[in-house]
Formats: C-alpha cells, structure tokens, sequence
C-alpha cells in the first residue's frame, strides 16, 4: 500500500539543443499550449517553460543569464574551486613542512 499514489521516478533525459528549439518554436506558434506540447512529446511542463524562458533571455526579449553566460559562469566556478583546493593543498603542505624545520 505505501507505493500507491507514488510515481516512480524517470530517469533523467538530456536533449538536443536542435530538438529544444523545435520544442519552444511549437509553444511560439500558439496553436497548442505549453501543457499540451509537454504532454504530446512526454517531456514536463516544467522543462518545456524552462527552455521557453531561456530562449527568451538568449533572445534579448526577457532579462537574466544567457545560454553562453550560464556556460560561461560554470566553467569559471569549477575553475575557482580547483584553484580553492590547490591553494589548500599548498597551504597544507607549507604548514607540514614549517613543522619539519623546527
């Protein structure tokens, strides 16, 4: 009885920026509403209004983060956290090797 009501989870999918596009030039069309595109191609409504907000910032027709922005901000935080980790690595090894000295 625990199960009932429960979905089971979907694996995560990834798509196409070409199949995406397509997606979000459907919903623009206006001849079918943003539920009705998610439901006909079995994607979430969720992620459909993503890809339709998104392609609204990388339009210039709403404010936020560019698709490039986002990529961009990305590789520059895990950049950040690696020189993080090496700096640490180093002030490691520059506080072992003071104690060596004494």
């Amino acid at each position: 009885m625990e199960s009932m009501g429960k979905k089971k989870a979907r694996p995560r999918r990834s798509f196409t920026s070409e199949f995406k596009a397509e997606i979000v030039e459907l919903c623009r069309r206006g001849d079918r509403s943003v539920g009705q595109v998610a439901k006909d191609f079995d994607l979430t409504e969720t992620a459909v209004r993503g890809w339709v907000k998104q392609a609204e910032v990388d339009g210039g027709e709403r404010d936020g983060l560019t698709s490039s922005e986002r990529e961009e901000l990305a590789v520059l935080r895990r950049e950040n956290r690696r020189l993080r980790e090496d700096v640490e690595v180093l002030r490691r090894a520059t506080a072992f090797f003071a104690k060596e000295t004494r």
